[in-house]
């Protein structure tokens, strides 16, 4: 279903990817793109469960907007092992004016077909998002 206010559509598969990332653990990461032509989010890339977060930051393009989800491992100070699934909207100062606006647009309504996600973060330069930002928000 298209979004009003973007007319953004999401394709099934960013759904059925997040859901296999969420209860099977099947990615460790997922990044979705905008396709303007046909006017849907669509699965990029997916990462498997043993690439790392660096591994994850190259596959973000370093001038185009894109969407992500990010499946982050820790060990709490109990010494217990837990993960969180960060969604990063990763929206760079030097991104076209227009891809901007129609991601910033798409955002929140894109965000709710993703049930599961636990931390949101904005980035718009890589030390945003960096992976020093991400184990900050876990604690």
């Amino acid at each position: 279903m298209a979004n009003a206010a973007s007319g953004m559509a999401v394709d099934d598969q960013c759904k059925l990817k997040f859901l296999e990332l969420k209860a099977k653990r099947t990615y460790r990461f997922i990044v979705f793109k905008i396709e303007e032509k046909q006017k849907q989010v669509v699965v990029e890339k997916v990462g498997e469960p043993n690439e790392s977060y660096e591994d994850f930051t190259k596959n973000i393009p370093a001038d185009e907007c894109r969407y992500a989800v990010y499946d982050f491992d820790y060990v709490t100070a109990e010494n217990c092992q837990k993960s969180r699934i960060f969604f990063i909207a990763w929206s760079p100062d030097n991104a076209k004016v227009r891809s901007k606006m129609i991601y910033a647009s798409s955002k929140d309504r894109f965000k709710r077909e993703l049930d599961g996600i636990q931390v949101e973060l904005q980035a718009t330069d890589p030390s945003e998002m960096d992976l020093d930002v991400i184990k900050s928000r876990v604690v």
